[in-house]
């Protein structure tokens, strides 16, 4: 199991966080989504190594932006 950390900006509310999380989880691989909008923090866990350019594609397409929190 592989967890990636991604600071996520624009997101407001629970609606925000939703959105996100089902872009997210259209990853082949990913197990787990943990996505905060009052901390802005998401964490992707996947049953093998994370591609950060597919997670952030899906965050963008969900409508936000993101960089990879290291």
């Amino acid at each position: 199991m592989a967890a990636h950390e991604y600071q996520v900006t624009g997101m407001t509310c629970g609606h925000c966080e939703m959105s996100v999380r089902e872009e997210v989880g259209e990853i082949s691989g990913v197990t787990d989504i943990q996505v905060s909008a009052q901390t802005g923090l998401l964490v992707v866990t996947a049953s093998g190594d994370i591609d950060d350019a597919a997670v952030l594609a899906a965050v963008e397409e969900a409508g936000y932006s993101a960089v990879p929190a290291r």
